[in-house]
């Protein structure tokens, strides 16, 4: 028996190849927590193994309704990524269930608690960190997993969506140093997250490919929202040698940074230019509008969602990782430094 008869394979034989009795497979199934810890292990590798998909109303008649669960709700990325799964969902016939845990284990706890009480098809976490113990409780319902930008490394079978983040970082730099600027402040996203990580990398990458030193006294944390990039944007103009321009990690915190040039009476892009990362879409709006690199989300909302539902309809996918491509989009917040006709 193997792999590839995993569309024929019964409950009787997966006993049989674990050494267990039928009832201990069905209760494993279940999710019942009356099983021996390796046990259940040795049941579920098997299940995996051979693609096990029990025949329960699950399985046949499918729940119509897909969980989308944020840290977060308070930010118009949030609403970007909600707008692609929709999308889907809408075309699909399947509905959302918006929820946000607020990186609290509590509200996880209790999420997965209703989730209990209820069917779903799948659920998509974003910029969460899926912890084992939450992944095999959803296994153990039978819940397929997708996460888009991942806060860490997730299980190999938990497929993962996101986007070129290090080339993003690095075309922004790289952006600045050829209209001239050499003295760049960075505004760093939260450290936990793989995303602002990458961004960060691509920003020193930028700078050590054209010679320039990286100057840790110009990079500032963040946490992707307006304040931190109004603190960041201050703290950089208050240097005794400030820099000529900005590269904020989220367009959110380019705002802040605005707010902060505007406040000591000076503009963009005349005495400092800026450049954000997301290209939401206030930014073709803002004044002036804003240079940035634009990623996806829309769509990577579209790829989340029918990732999950390919999975709850036991289709395998392309890719367990998979990574949209970001793009530069070059507008008015931008320009040489001042005394500057050029790149050096």
């Amino acid at each position: 028996m193997g792999a590839d008869d995993g569309r024929r394979v019964t409950i009787t034989a997966i006993a049989r190849e674990a050494g267990v009795s039928v009832p201990t497979v069905s209760r494993v199934l279940n999710g019942r927590s009356d099983v021996a810890p390796d046990t259940r292990e040795r049941v579920e590798e098997l299940l995996r193994h051979h693609g096990y998909r029990r025949r329960t109303s699950r399985s046949v008649r499918r729940a119509g309704l897909v969980d989308l669960v944020f840290n977060d709700l308070d930010s118009p990325w949030a609403v970007e990524i909600i707008r692609g799964v929709e999308d889907v969902g809408h075309g699909a016939g399947v509905g959302t269930v918006v929820s946000a845990i607020h990186r609290q284990p509590t509200a996880a706890r209790q999420w997965l608690q209703n989730l209990r009480t209820r069917a779903t098809d799948g659920v998509i976490f974003v910029t969460s960190h899926l912890s084992p113990p939450l992944h095999a409780q959803l296994r153990r319902l039978n819940v397929p997993v997708v996460v888009v930008d991942p806060a860490g490394v997730p299980a190999m079978d938990v497929p993962t969506i996101g986007a070129t983040n290090w080339a993003g970082g690095l075309a922004a730099t790289e952006h600045l140093l050829a209209i001239g600027h050499r003295r760049i402040g960075f505004v760093a996203g939260p450290t936990s997250l793989l995303c602002s990580r990458a961004r960060l990398d691509g920003y020193r990458a930028g700078l050590e490919s054209a010679g320039v030193p990286v100057d840790d006294v110009l990079i500032h944390p963040g946490d992707f929202y307006h304040a931190s990039g109004f603190a960041a944007g201050t703290a950089l103009l208050d240097l005794a040698d400030p820099p000529t321009g900005i590269f904020a990690a989220s367009d959110q915190m380019a705002f802040g940074v605005y707010e902060a040039i505007r406040r000591r009476g000076l503009r963009v892009p005349d005495d400092v230019s800026v450049v954000g990362f997301d290209d939401l879409p206030e930014a073709r709006w803002a004044s002036p509008p804003l240079t940035t690199v634009r990623q996806p989300l829309v769509e990577m909302g579209r790829l989340a969602a029918r990732t999950v539902l390919r999975l709850a309809q036991g289709e395998g996918i392309d890719s367990p990782r998979v990574e949209l491509a970001t793009e530069l989009v070059v507008r008015d917040s931008t320009a040489p430094p001042t005394g500057s006709t050029g790149p050096s």
